[in-house]
């Protein structure tokens, strides 16, 4: 049984990766086997489809993404801007270990509506939190007071926007390599920090 929960990882990995990289609709089922180093069979035995796959690899995605918040929300500081500088450090590192995740967010949005639900579903409650964190934080006063769900989809749309936008961040300079990622992350820490600070 431990060989097949391996496999069915390995699966899992590989096609987060040539997903992120090349596309939903350019990855073909052989090309994740021949991946993994499995039969097409192999493949279906654990994933039905094709479609099933790529909910999988959205769904473990997702939960992926929460734990990394989750963790970063509980080992923070109590101060309110370091422990949002925690939660975005948080939410790049998986990015700046494995950029082909930005793919996927890029990708995400190419999805039908039905199916890119699925995963903000699944990210829903950690940015409901969010919003309610915020606003007690706004009310005691310990950030400037805003509109939190605003806030955040400000901090959401400039993580979408390098991995669906790549092209005209180059424009401006901008690269989307490990350097890149880091000095992203730290001006939106900066931008996030001077915005709230009361």
């Amino acid at each position: 049984m431990a060989r097949r929960t391996g496999t069915r990882d390995l699966i899992l990995e590989r096609a987060t990766d040539l997903f992120g990289r090349w596309g939903f609709e350019a990855v073909s089922l052989d090309q994740i086997a021949a991946e993994v180093g499995v039969a097409k069979q192999t493949v279906l035995y654990w994933f039905p489809s094709k479609d099933d796959l790529v909910q999988q690899v959205l769904a473990r995605t997702a939960a992926d993404l929460a734990v990394v918040v989750e963790a970063a929300i509980r080992t923070a500081p109590d101060d309110p801007l370091d422990r949002l500088e925690a939660v975005v450090k948080a939410v790049f590192r998986p990015a700046v270990r494995r950029p082909a995740l930005l793919g996927l967010v890029r990708e995400i949005s190419r999805l039908p509506a039905d199916a890119s639900e699925r995963f903000t579903d699944t990210l829903r409650p950690l940015v409901d939190r969010a919003v309610r964190w915020m606003e007690v934080e706004m009310s005691a006063g310990r950030l400037r007071r805003g509109d939190p769900s605003l806030v955040i989809a400000l901090a959401y749309a400039t993580v979408t926007g390098i991995a669906t936008e790549p092209e005209a961040l180059r424009v401006v300079g901008w690269n989307a390599d490990i350097a890149g990622l880091r000095r992203l992350r730290d001006e939106l820490v900066a931008f996030l920090r001077s915005a709230l600070a009361t």
